[in-house]
């Protein structure tokens, strides 16, 4: 179990490039090697939609069938609802059933548990397990925080998703406090970047300058193309897309950081073991 590390992409303000994260960094992360589980925690289905599954509510299994059999205390089936992808990487789907296990989560015993306990009988089988959260700090994404070892927080360099950061952070502290103490940030990657502009310089230079005394600031940034927005129609990664692109080389970039910061902690933890 302790093998696998379970990562919560999130930010309550959408559009910031939360899903194209989920998959370019779940794909990244499988061309190296390592097995791969993305789980779709939005009802809008985006991640799903983005990995070629166009219509989700279609589906016979996803996320909120899998939530509802723990609320319910009934066994699942090895690999119910999980959908293996060409690219190498598994998916847990999502669709607008969703929306009804988060209503109903507010009546059901360790409603916070939920996710994790589902999670908790998979870890076994993978190495990283993705989970894209919705753009809210609901019920949805509080189950995801409690499941998650780490939260990485994608944001564009602009004033609004600048000023919503404090928002999520004060969450993952209260989350951090009261239900999930090991939960930590990985860092905050900025994503759809024009360097072109003043403003977003000014911005990425603030966050590094304040936040980022903090909380790491990936050294990476996604710059802004066309090309990425493009690949979510195609039911591709920007690697299967437009591979010598240079959004494709940032992800590249940003998930050997996301695997540098495991093999830091392994470090640690080999050399606390020694002392």
């Amino acid at each position: 179990m302790e093998n696998c590390k379970v990562i919560a992409i999130a930010n309550q303000k959408g559009g910031v490039g939360k899903t194209t994260t989920a998959v370019n960094l779940g794909v990244g992360l499988a061309r190296q090697g390592k097995r791969v589980l993305l789980i779709d925690a939005d009802p809008q289905g985006s991640l799903t939609i983005c990995l070629g599954y166009r219509n989700p509510d279609e589906l016979e299994a996803t996320l909120a069938n899998v939530m509802r059999a723990v609320i319910d205390e009934k066994d699942i089936p090895d690999g119910y609802g999980i959908i293996h992808h060409a690219e190498g990487v598994d998916l847990l789907p999502a669709n607008i059933e969703l929306s009804g296990i988060e209503t109903g989560l507010v009546n059901t015993m360790s409603r916070e548990h939920v996710l994790k306990e589902y999670i908790s009988t998979i870890r076994k089988d993978y190495d990283y397990i993705l989970i894209d959260c919705m753009p809210s700090l609901g019920m949805l994404t509080i189950n995801a925080l409690v499941a998650s070892d780490s939260l990485i927080i994608p944001s564009q360099p602009n004033f609004l998703s600048a000023k919503g950061l404090n928002l999520l952070l004060n969450s993952v502290s209260r989350v951090r406090r009261t239900i999930n103490p090991r939960l930590r940030i990985d860092g905050i990657l900025l994503t759809m970047v024009d360097s072109r502009t003043n403003n977003a310089r000014d911005i990425i230079a603030s966050l590094r300058n304040t936040i980022g005394q903090n909380i790491r600031v990936f050294d990476t940034e996604i710059p802004h193309s066309v090309r990425a927005a493009e690949c979510s129609l195609t039911g591709q990664s920007i690697y299967a897309y437009d591979r010598n692109g240079k959004v494709a080389q940032a992800y590249e970039e940003f998930t050997k950081e996301v695997a540098e910061i495991e093999k830091g902690a392994a470090n640690r933890s080999r050399n606390d073991r020694i002392r």
